[in-house]
C-alpha cells in the first residue's frame, strides 16, 4: 500500500511543477535594435462616427483668418499708413531743382497718392468694423492696389532729387502694405472658395430634388392634350353712348316728321275682332 502511495505522489509532482511553470510569464527580452529609453509607438483609432482630419482639409482652411485676426491686421495695416503719411508730410519739392513742368507733375503723383491712401483708409476702417464682409475685403484690397503703384512713383523721385535712403523708406512702406494685401488676398481667396462650393453644393440638391419630384410625379397626370388654334367669335357688339344717342337723335326726327305730316309716330296695336 506504501509502495502505491509513492508512486503516485512520485507521478503527481512532475505535473504540478509543469502547471507551476506555465503560469508565470517569461518577460521577453528587448528588441536589440531598440533603445531602451524609446516608448512604443502607439495608433489612435478614432471612435465610431468620427473622421480624422486629413492633411487636404487642413491646406483647405489655409489662409482663412477668424474676425480678431482680420481686426488684428487692418491694425497693422494703419500703422503702415501712419508711417506712410509720415514721410509724406515731410517731403519738400520746392526745394528741389526741377522744372515748371517736373514740379508740376510730381505735384499730381502726390495729390494721387494722399487721394489714394484717403481712400484705402476709408475701406481699412470699414472692413475693420465689420470683418466678415467679403465685399469690404475685395474693396480694400483693391485700395491697397491702387496705393502701391503711385508709393513707388513717389519713392523713385525722392531717391533721384531728394535722398536715395528717404526714398528707400517709402519703398519699405509700400513692401509692408504689399505683404499685408498679400494675406487679405489669402483670406479672400478661402471664402470665395467656400461660397462656391455651397452654390455647386445647391445647386446639385435643387436638381436631385427635381428629379425625383418628376420621377414621383410621372404617371400620376395624363399627357398632355394638343389643342387647335381657332378664331375666336365675338357674339353681339357692345352698344355705347354715341350709338344710344344717335339712336334717340333718328327717333325723335322721325316723330317730329310724322307731326307734321299728320300721322301718328306710332300706330296703335291692332285689335281682334270679337266673336
Amino acid at each position: 500500500m506504501k509502495c502505491i502511495c509513492l508512486a503516485l505522489f512520485v507521478a503527481a509532482f512532475p505535473l504540478a511543477a509543469v502547471g507551476q511553470s506555465s503560469s508565470q510569464k517569461t518577460p521577453l527580452p528587448p528588441h536589440p535594435n531598440t533603445p531602451a529609453s524609446q516608448d512604443i509607438e502607439t495608433v489612435t483609432i478614432p471612435a465610431p462616427g468620427q473622421t480624422p482630419t486629413s492633411p487636404s482639409a487642413q491646406a483647405a482652411t489655409a489662409g482663412y483668418l477668424e474676425p480678431a485676426q482680420v481686426k488684428a491686421l487692418m491694425h497693422k495695416m494703419w500703422l503702415a499708413e501712419f508711417r506712410l503719411n509720415d514721410l509724406v508730410s515731410q517731403v519738400h519739392p520746392e526745394k528741389w531743382k526741377l522744372t515748371a513742368a517736373e514740379q508740376q507733375s510730381f505735384s499730381q503723383s502726390l495729390d494721387s497718392l494722399r487721394q489714394s491712401m484717403a481712400a484705402q483708409e476709408d475701406w481699412r476702417g470699414q472692413f475693420e468694423a465689420r470683418p466678415d464682409s467679403l465685399y469690404l475685403g475685395f474693396q480694400t484690397f483693391l485700395a491697397i492696389s491702387a496705393v502701391l503703384p503711385r508709393v513707388d512713383g513717389v519713392a523713385h523721385s525722392v531717391a533721384r532729387y531728394e535722398n536715395p535712403s528717404f526714398g528707400g523708406q517709402y519703398s519699405q512702406s509700400g513692401n509692408q502694405l504689399f505683404d499685408l494685401q498679400q494675406q487679405i488676398a489669402s483670406h479672400l481667396k478661402y471664402l470665395l472658395k467656400n461660397q462656391d462650393g455651397l452654390m455647386l453644393a445647391t445647386q446639385t440638391n435643387l436638381a436631385s430634388c427635381q428629379n425625383e419630384l418628376n420621377y414621383a410625379e410621372r404617371n400620376k397626370q395624363g399627357p398632355a392634350t394638343p389643342m387647335k388654334n381657332i378664331v375666336p367669335e365675338f357674339k353681339g357688339r357692345k352698344r355705347t353712348a354715341r350709338t344710344t344717342a344717335k339712336a334717340v337723335g333718328n327717333t325723335k326726327q322721325a316723330e317730329a316728321k310724322s307731326a307734321a305730316a299728320g300721322k301718328p309716330a306710332t300706330q296703335p296695336p291692332k285689335t281682334e275682332p270679337q266673336n
